[in-house]
């Protein structure tokens, strides 16, 4: 297994504001499970949505990838520093962590982040969407 980087912010994650990848092993034989889970998600996307509000996440990418090694999951996430985890008592979190343990294998590795390039207008909507209270906040977004 490498060895796991230290926390480091480049210059170009601002503060308030966490950019990660994660690389997941599926468990062998559970392809299938993996692509349930996937149409789990697809089909309750507005539940998905609606979670993702308290987790403070802007931006969430899930991958496939295959080589000699094994399957993985790539994870790819931009959410506020601030922002919480799944919710056991949310039915879609609930049922996202029950498909994660049938098809995945514990634990994880994490990539380090060395560079984060948005156009302004991207970065703006990004931070006041996972950051509302940090830099860059606007107070005319308010209601």
């Amino acid at each position: 297994m490498p060895e796991q980087l230290p926390e480091q912010r480049p210059a170009t994650v601002p503060p308030g504001l966490k950019v990660e990848l994660t690389r997941h092993r599926i468990r062998p034989g559970r392809r299938a499970e993996f692509d349930a889970w996937m149409r789990m998600l697809e089909q309750r996307r507005e539940e998905c949505l609606a979670s993702l509000d308290a987790e403070r996440m802007a931006v969430e990418c899930v991958f496939y990838f295959a080589d000699e090694n094994g399957e993985w999951i790539y994870w790819l996430e931009i959410a506020g520093d601030g922002g919480g985890g799944l919710h056991p008592e949310c039915p879609i979190d609930r049922d996202h962590v029950a498909y994660a343990r049938r098809a995945k294998i514990p634990g994880h590795e994490r990539a380090e982040p060395r560079l984060l390039l948005l156009p302004e207008p991207v970065l703006e909507a990004i931070m006041s969407w996972a950051v509302p209270e940090g830099p860059g906040h606007d107070a005319r977004h308010e209601s």
